[in-house]
C-alpha cells in the first residue's frame, strides 16, 4: 500500500460524482483500514461564526465553512497550522493538523498561525480509494500548506495541475464543460 497521507487528490474529467466533480481532496489518513480526506476547494456560504460560534478566536469570524465531503456533513473537523505542532489532535501534513476535540480554545488559538473549518469528509472504505486511482477517478499529486488554506478555492484545481506539469497542465485548461468550447 503507497502511503497517501499528506498527499493531494485530484479530481479527474472523468470522475463525474457531483460530490466530487472538480474537487482537491486532501488525504488526512490512509491505512488499511481505510481513507479519510477533506475537499479543500468546496466552501459553503454558512461563516464559521455563524455556524461554529466557539472557534472563534482560532479561526476569522467571517470564513465560510468548507464542505469537507459527503460523510458526516453535520459533524465539523478542523484543519489548523500549528506553531506548536504537538498541540495537534494528529498532524496531517508538516505542521498543519487536526485540532483536539475537546482543546481549550484560548491554548490553541495561541498554538496556531491560521485554521479551516470543515462540514463532513470524504471517506473511502479499504481498497477502495487504491481502486479508483487505478481507474483513473484522481491524479495523485504532492500536497503544499497552502493549498490548505488557498483564498482562491475556484483555482486550486487547476493550479494542483498546472504544478504537476506536461500533459496535466494542459488538463487544467480544459473547461468544465467542454461542449462550451
Amino acid at each position: 500500500m503507497t502511503p497517501l497521507k499528506g498527499k493531494l487528490l485530484i479530481a479527474s474529467p472523468a470522475l463525474v460524482d457531483p460530490n466530487f466533480v472538480r474537487t482537491v481532496v486532501l488525504v488526512a489518513e490512509h491505512s488499511t483500514e481505510g481513507t479519510l480526506g477533506l475537499i479543500l476547494n468546496r466552501p459553503t456560504d454558512s461563516a464559521v461564526a455563524d455556524s461554529v460560534d466557539e472557534l472563534r478566536g482560532v479561526v476569522e469570524i467571517g470564513d465560510p465553512v468548507y464542505v469537507g465531503g459527503p460523510v458526516q456533513t453535520d459533524a465539523v473537523m478542523v484543519l489548523a497550522e500549528f506553531e506548536d505542532a504537538t498541540m495537534a489532535a494528529a498532524l496531517v501534513l508538516d505542521d498543519i493538523g487536526f485540532l483536539p476535540a475537546e482543546a481549550d480554545m484560548v491554548a490553541i488559538a495561541a498554538a496556531t498561525r491560521r485554521a479551516r473549518v470543515f462540514a463532513g469528509h470524504s471517506g473511502w472504505a479499504p481498497g477502495q480509494l487504491d481502486s479508483e486511482l487505478e481507474e483513473g477517478a484522481w491524479i495523485l499529486a504532492d500536497a503544499e500548506p497552502e493549498d490548505v488554506f488557498v483564498v482562491d478555492t475556484d483555482d486550486l484545481w487547476a493550479a494542483a495541475l498546472q504544478r504537476k506539469g506536461g500533459a496535466y497542465a494542459q488538463l487544467a485548461r480544459v473547461p468544465e464543460d467542454p461542449s462550451v468550447n
